[in-house]
């Protein structure tokens, strides 16, 4: 057993919950934006001002998508460069096979197959043939093997928070929205596990409100202390710089979750707010405005396909007040309620900016 830990120590294999499901995960989700979801935005500019090589770009991005959710696993995984190129292959096939649950396929077969290709990695003199024959070898067996699976099995909790979401949208709609909203500030990619899911239509709707709540809520709670550089960097940026915060002092977080308890029903049940554009743009926020962009091109993808004759006033009323109006008031509200009982006090939300 020593000698394995060695082993496994040299070739800086680490076999723990923070390397594959929150470095992992999150290195993934940086993969899907850089293909899946700017492929999507390319392409949408394209086609809304009628420019064809924009169209052309997004639509190469997006089929890169595989490859370069595996690349990004591979590199969180501190993969050497042979493995890491390898995983070009590997990530192709896992996405592939995986169908409408590729991602989490590409997550599990791009660990094991980068992990792998560590072990033989530098082991023998023709380095550059056995990496390599190993690395793809073993990852697209994998998906041969595991991917269509997986693929289903993703899918179908997908499909079944959706249904559940569609049957009863008030419920549904606070259970999404609080546990994607929590999942975005913890260190762990709400993004990655919506694109795993496939979470679309009112359940993706729900999770944008979740995240909204948690980015521009913190963003308005913490005003005080971190002025606008706080603001921007949390409500653009991530409320995942408050986590250190939150460990201090876990209620600075009630309100936030609090915000996305009502917004998330609002969203479902009142403004029928739908996420039908890429899935992982369910779990962005308002990162990047990439949650509300990816309502936008659910919107034209929505009109393309006879399902929805024209954006209308209450669509925008509705993505304005859910994703921005309510999220910055609910949670400053909720704020200034806690401060007056001393659970937050003078400086709890304060940021090293």
């Amino acid at each position: 057993m020593e000698k394995v830990k060695a082993f496994f120590q040299r070739k800086n294999i680490e076999i723990s919950v923070k390397r594959y499901f929150i470095d992992a995960l999150g290195a993934m989700a940086q993969g899907l934006f850089a293909s899946l979801l700017i492929g999507t935005i390319i392409g949408t500019l394209g086609t809304q001002f009628g420019i064809e090589i924009l169209v052309t770009v997004g639509n190469y991005a997006k089929a890169a998508v595989g490859p370069a959710m595996a690349i990004a696993i591979g590199f969180a995984l501190q993969a050497p460069p042979l493995v890491l190129f390898s995983l070009v292959a590997v990530g192709a096939a896992a996405n592939e096979l995986g169908g409408a649950g590729g991602p989490l396929a590409v997550l599990i077969v791009a660990i094991f197959a980068a992990e792998f290709g560590k072990m033989v990695s530098k082991e023998t003199k023709i380095d550059i043939i056995v990496t390599p024959f190993v690395t793809i070898f073993v990852g697209v067996v994998l998906s041969l093997l595991w991917a269509p699976a997986i693929g289903a099995a993703a899918s179908a909790f997908g499909n079944a928070i959706m249904w559940a979401t569609e049957q009863q949208p008030f419920i549904m709609g606070i259970i999404v929205s609080v546990v994607v909203g929590i999942a975005l500030t913890l260190p762990i990619s709400s993004a990655a596990i919506c694109a795993a899911l496939g979470l679309t239509g009112l359940a993706g709707g729900a999770a944008v409100a979740g995240c909204c709540a948690n980015m521009v809520g913190f963003a308005v709670l913490s005003f005080r202390e971190n002025k606008w550089g706080g603001f921007f960097a949390q409500g653009i940026g991530t409320s995942m710089l408050q986590m250190g915060n939150i460990v201090k002092n876990p209620r600075i977080w009630i309100p936030a979750i609090l915000t996305s308890a009502i917004t998330g029903p609002l969203a479902t049940c009142v403004f029928h707010l739908e996420m039908n554009g890429a899935a992982v743009s369910s779990g962005m926020g308002t990162c990047g405005l990439v949650g509300q962009i990816g309502v936008y091109t659910g919107w034209l993808s929505d009109i393309a396909n006879g399902t929805k004759a024209a954006i209308t006033a209450m669509d925008w009323i509705g993505l304005v007040l859910i994703c921005f109006v309510l999220p910055g008031v609910l949670t400053w509200g909720f704020g200034l309620f806690f401060r007056n009982i001393g659970w937050i006090k003078e400086n709890d939300l304060k940021l090293e900016l």
